[in-house]
């Protein structure tokens, strides 16, 4: 395989492998983030710019990794706060442990209850957030 200039343009299975997100999940990001926009040429095939891969990573970044809702993503993109770094949690057994947890904690359970029936269908959108979630409350477990 030929390597590709970093000002390149990607396709959505690149992306998908090179986020490690499944294609449908990027694709019902588009319908949720009115800032994805990559082009699309005939046949509707998508094309994202390393701008769209740099806004694709915060989000996932937002939602696996830190934890928000896709409603608290929206609103962290929107408020311009996309690139500002969030506060550094104590690990556990360190200074403020009990602080890190309580904050686990409630990050874990606002993501389980933020999980809804998804309005297209989109199973695997809802499964990867309860994962993730599960995934949470067995560190917090861990953890005390």
């Amino acid at each position: 395989m030929v390597e590709k200039s970093p000002d390149a343009f990607r396709n959505i299975s690149e992306v998908s492998s090179l986020l490690n997100v499944p294609a449908h999940v990027l694709r019902f990001w588009e319908t949720r983030f009115s800032q994805i926009k990559p082009v699309k040429r005939s046949g509707g095939r998508r094309y994202y710019r390393p701008e769209d891969i740099t806004l694709l990573t915060r989000i996932r970044d937002l939602l696996y990794a830190e934890g928000y809702t896709i409603k608290g993503a929206q609103q962290v993109l929107k408020s311009g706060a996309a690139e500002a770094p969030q506060t550094p949690v104590s690990p556990p057994g360190g200074e403020g442990a009990d602080d890190a947890a309580q904050v686990d904690a409630a990050q874990a359970h606002a993501q389980v209850h933020a999980v809804q029936a998804p309005a297209d269908g989109d199973v695997a959108a809802a499964m990867a957030l309860l994962k993730e979630a599960a995934h949470r409350l067995d560190r917090l477990a861990q953890s005390v």
